[in-house]
């Protein structure tokens, strides 16, 4: 029996290709898979909290692919490869490597100009990131995470909250987190921060 998985609005499809690489020969289900994907994020999320990084070992390609491992590792094969397909949104596969690049030296710019206040530049970094969708599943928690980490290593404040809700099961937070990543694709970040510290 192999992973048969539904899909809620926003969510990008696994191929069968990368289906393959689930490490957990025993995971059928949806759940099951949230299940052991959330624990290796919240894993993840320990490690993050338990050390301290500088600007410039955030910003950077290695952190971003690393991160994006320890969450999903355990769980993935592929986990922290850049994605090898096309995707329902995201850069063509061979442009993620420039496309991340240029985020993490725009990124660089914002915070040594102080361009945009804390909350939006983590934030846009986040937007951004997703909009690249480097890896073939986990690009919306993997960016959130970025964000968190950006928002409390670099400006020592406070993680976001991002309503406080599971936002992978359907439903209002997700119905609203979605609406405000829609506004940021149009350039307005208001909601998207409203929601980030909801």
């Amino acid at each position: 029996m192999g992973l048969e998985l539904e899909y809620i609005a926003g969510q990008t499809p696994i191929t069968d290709e990368d289906k393959k690489g689930l490490r957990i020969p025993t995971i059928s289900t949806r759940g099951e898979l949230d299940e052991f994907e959330q624990l290796n994020i919240e894993e993840a999320v320990a490690w993050s909290l338990s050390r301290r990084f500088r600007v410039d070992d955030i910003l950077t390609e290695k952190f971003v692919r690393d991160l994006h491992r320890r969450m999903l590792g355990n769980v993935w094969s592929w986990a922290g490869e850049f994605r090898k397909t096309e995707t329902n949104i995201g850069v063509d596969p061979w442009q993620i490597g420039v496309s991340l690049r240029n985020l993490l030296e725009d990124t660089s710019f914002w915070i040594a100009n102080t361009v945009y206040s804390p909350d939006e530049t983590a934030l846009r970094f986040k937007h951004r990131l997703v909009s690249i969708h480097c890896f073939p599943n986990g690009n919306g928690r993997h960016s959130r995470l970025m964000a968190d980490i950006i928002i409390e290593q670099v400006f020592k404040k406070p993680h976001f909250s991002w309503g406080t809700s599971n936002l992978t099961s359907d439903g209002n937070a997700r119905s609203n987190y979605l609406k405000a990543v829609k506004a940021a694709d149009r350039g307005e970040f208001g909601l998207l921060k409203d929601f980030a510290r909801s």
